[in-house]
């Protein structure tokens, strides 16, 4: 039987309410109907804890400056803050490299830069992707749009009354024409928590590589990816206690490096000419532009707090 959030849910005590509380400043917000807020659309966004809206303030008031391309001081705080956010989430999910956490927007982007770098790079006519009947539409549409550019088709498998994945067939949808799957981690409406490394695990012996979106589930589920040995990986960092626009994709190192650039420009460029330009390395090559670094730096923070309390 598949397990539920609500099922792994702690029991906490009024202290222990009350103290986490005090840590969000929105929490002290009074409604119009004279009631403390309580606030449960979690699934949408969380709130942020004030040592998160503190790091983001604290970047843009004593730290601001745009990362790795300048060797003033301001630009050297800011490039560290920012990396260390990287090593937090490589720590957090216990990735074998830093390199493999690459910096998004959030789980809708790192979808679209695997849908888009990956699977156009690698699908035909006559491929399949694997998804399920409780996706997401962040991990509906991209794959949507692959199997259009691409002509493979998309395959859904279905779910039972409960909720759950049918897993046998599931497993009858798999076969040499699957090459990639792609899976929620946890439902963001039904609260299902997906046995995702036995969905991992067939998925790889018909030779499919896995992208988990785990916007849900990295709130929730203690996430080691070389236990799950998934593929990607893709999550928010505004479900998690940490700033909206920001996230990030996992990926294995040795599928990264062969996957062409998702958009050009900034830093994922090593060299550049108007008759050819090369392309940065791991992580770079896929985070064009001037990442929200803020952002980046406040997800940091909600690292430190989810692993504190």
């Amino acid at each position: 039987m598949t397990t539920r959030v609500a099922d792994k849910a702690a029991t906490l005590t009024d202290q222990d309410v009350a103290r986490i509380r005090e840590d969000f400043p929105i929490l002290g917000v009074t409604t119009s109907s004279g009631h403390p807020l309580n606030y449960l659309d979690n699934a949408a966004t969380s709130q942020k804890p004030q040592q998160v809206i503190d790091a983001t303030s604290e970047y843009y008031s004593g730290k601001n400056a745009n990362v790795h391309r300048g060797v003033h001081h301001l630009s050297e705080l800011a490039t560290k803050a920012y990396e260390d956010s990287r090593l937090k989430a490589q720590h957090h999910i216990n990735a074998p490299l830093g390199c493999e956490i690459i910096f998004t927007k959030g789980t809708t982007e790192a979808i679209n830069l695997v849908s888009h770098s990956y699977a156009r790079a690698k699908l035909k006519a006559g491929d399949e992707i694997l998804i399920s009947a409780m996706e997401h539409h962040s991990n509906i549409v991209p794959w949507q749009l692959a199997c259009e550019a691409t002509g493979a088709s998309l395959k859904v498998a279905p779910i039972d009354d409960r909720g759950d994945i049918i897993l046998e067939e599931y497993e009858a949808l798999l076969s040499e024409k699957t090459k990639i799957v792609s899976l929620i981690y946890v439902s963001n409406a039904l609260g299902t928590i997906n046995p995702v490394k036995d969905l991992i695990s067939m998925a790889h012996k018909h030779g499919a590589v896995v992208l988990l979106d785990s916007a849900q589930a990295m709130p929730h589920c203690a996430i080691d990816v070389l236990d799950l040995d998934c593929d990607f990986l893709a999550c928010s960092a505004h479900k998690m206690f940490g700033p909206t626009g920001t996230g990030f994709l996992y990926g294995k190192a040795e599928i990264l490096k062969d996957m062409p650039p998702f958009l050009g420009g900034g830093d994922m460029i090593e060299r550049v000419s108007f008759e050819k330009s090369t392309y940065n390395g791991l992580p770079y090559r896929f985070e064009a532009g001037t990442p929200n670094i803020a952002g980046v730096v406040g997800f940091g923070a909600a690292f430190d707090y989810m692993n504190a309390i």
